[in-house]
């Protein structure tokens, strides 16, 4: 029985360390990510200001997992057959879980592409570090970030810190198409990120469309915007192995063998609800697949008449964060949190994770950066 996990994002790591411990010891497992690293992704505005950071939000597969790691590109999936292209060959699987994650949309906007900075990789990161330091040796860098769901705003709120230690006086634009920053989320937490982001310094344009860029400055429906720093944090699409990300209802499947999360699929929970596209959302569906992966396999060894019944994914959350530069917004129930009872939640939530995915070292290391940061 081989069962294959298809991508090591915050899903597919998951995913994978779950499998580890339930699946009979005579079942094979096998990650595949186009990277020997998993990373840390809602850390990774961080490494905009603090580079140093990179190595401690870059975990090494081989440390987190038993599993058989083979560091391939997924070219194309079948998921009704089982069968995956590699940019290495081959694999198929008995039960197998897509966890792709996905990619920057650019929405065919003119020149976005092209001009436009994303956030999905580390290089992006020191990217955007080193233009906003070669736009201040000309003065004050103008910045525009397209794009104020949560990403926009960690990276609006980390280059404004940036600015104040470098003692430098940008205009930071953040540019939203719909009427409020973090639009998908509840009204209390987005007012309470605009103006966390305004005391910062960011100016926060809500309903304002961007149609498209030139080298120099940014087409807003409302006129055109000068900058020297453009970052584009603006939506996200399937990953090229799926194409669109196709819609998985509450049993997670994309086939009756092949299940689908994360940020790769839309999935739609067992109360009718879409849900969002987070981290958290990919390792509670985690935890949901594993349990399905198990039945599966158990039936397939047993076998039996009857497909087994699977678990139901309801997504229920406890809340939401975001950072904010050096501050942060959580939303916990009805509540919403700033300051420093905002900023510790948010840094126990990360230890929280690293240390899920085995990397203590990590954790103890983000704990130690914080606790100094914040005397």
């Amino acid at each position: 029985m081989h069962v294959a996990v298809l991508g090591a994002g915050y899903a597919g790591l998951t995913l994978t360390r779950r499998l580890e411990r339930e699946l009979p010891p005579d079942a094979t497992l096998t990650l595949v990510d186009a990277s020997p690293n998993h990373l840390v992704q809602h850390e990774l505005h961080r490494v905009i200001r603090r580079p140093e950071l990179a190595r401690g939000i870059t975990v090494p597969l081989a440390d987190a997992v038993d599993a058989d790691v083979r560091v391939a590109r997924v070219k194309s999936v079948d998921p009704e057959n089982g069968e995956v292209a590699l940019s290495r060959g081959t694999l198929s699987y008995d039960v197998g879980a897509v966890c792709l994650g996905a990619r920057t949309a650019f929405y065919g906007l003119d020149g976005v592409r092209e001009h436009a900075i994303p956030l999905k990789r580390l290089a992006h990161a020191e990217r955007i570090r080193r233009e906003f330091f070669r736009a201040t040796d000309h003065g004050d860098p103008q910045v525009v970030v397209g794009g104020a769901g949560l990403s926009g705003v960690q990276v609006a709120g980390e280059l404004a810190e940036l600015a104040r230690e470098e003692g430098v006086d940008p205009e930071i634009v953040l540019v939203e198409r719909l009427e409020r920053v973090a639009p998908g989320f509840p009204p209390a937490f987005s007012r309470a990120v605009r103006e966390a982001l305004e005391r910062k310094g960011v100016e926060v344009r809500a309903g304002e469309t961007v149609r498209g860029a030139d080298a120099d400055r940014v087409d807003l429906a409302s006129g055109e915007l000068a900058y020297d720093v453009f970052v584009w944090t603006g939506g996200i699409r399937g990953a090229d192995a799926l194409g669109e990300r196709p819609t998985v209802r509450s049993d997670l499947r994309l086939a009756p063998r092949t299940f689908g999360l994360g940020d790769a699929v839309r999935a739609v929970d067992a109360d009718g609800e879409a849900v969002p596209a987070s981290a958290q959302s990919a390792v509670r569906e985690a935890r949901t697949v594993a349990e399905n992966v198990s039945r599966l396999v158990a039936h397939d060894r047993e076998g039996g008449e009857f497909e087994p019944r699977l678990e139901p994914f309801t997504f229920d959350s406890p809340g939401w964060l975001v950072s904010v530069g050096d501050d942060a917004v959580a939303q916990v129930g009805s509540s919403v949190v700033t300051g420093r009872a905002a900023t510790a939640l948010k840094t126990t939530v990360g230890v929280g994770y690293l240390s899920s995915v085995g990397a203590v070292g990590n954790a103890i290391d983000l704990v130690s950066r914080e606790l100094g940061r914040q005397r």
